[in-house]
């Protein structure tokens, strides 16, 4: 597990700017209170077998004494570079973004089925929207009741989401917590 080189920490803060904004300041800057240490401690980004990591320093430090070729997982797995150079978000980072979304999108319990078996988010299923959503912004999608479902990418703005037909589709489907789940079930 080593640290993000300067390239790498580029194109991850891109990657979660998209979806946080301003609030990522609160992602790089919150205290971790973990571990035996009465200080808090920070949290960091590491990268281990092409996965990011979002895990606290306290462990970081516990984790210098199991080798490499061992460590399977630390923290919270924010994504994956593939082969290509590119950075995708996987699901296990959904809490972090749902704590910290700049645009939010909350969808009528009719559609949240179809959102979690892959389908795009159409105007007919959207419950609530907030403004300032440009196409293209990162967006987590909720339940109305506020539980994180997953996330994906604005296909229309606040304003043409107004005017839109039902059939029409708000939110481009990127991840979901379906397919968490569905990995659990595959181990």
């Amino acid at each position: 597990m080593r640290p993000l080189d300067e390239a790498e920490t580029t194109v991850v803060f891109e990657k979660l700017l998209k979806f946080t904004g301003n609030n990522l300041k609160n992602i790089v800057e919150s205290p971790a209170h973990e571990g035996p240490d009465p200080n808090p401690g920070r949290y960091c980004f590491r990268l281990q077998k092409n996965r990011v990591y979002y895990v606290s320093e306290a462990l970081v430090k516990r984790a210098t004494n199991i080798s490499r070729k061992n460590l399977v997982a630390m923290g919270t797995c924010v994504g994956r570079f593939t082969h290509g150079g590119k950075f995708h978000l996987t699901v296990q980072c959904l809490g972090l973004l749902a704590a910290n979304a700049k645009h939010k999108v909350w969808l009528k319990p009719t559609s949240e089925m179809s959102f979690l078996y892959g389908n795009h988010v159409l105007k007919g299923g959207l419950g609530r929207i907030t403004d300032g959503i440009q196409p293209g912004d990162g967006v987590v999608v909720f339940s109305m009741s506020d539980v994180p479902l997953g996330f994906g990418n604005a296909a229309k703005s606040t304003q043409d989401c107004r005017k839109l037909d039902p059939n029409g589709i708000v939110v481009h489907h990127q991840s979901d917590i379906g397919e968490y789940l569905r990995m659990e079930d595959d181990l």
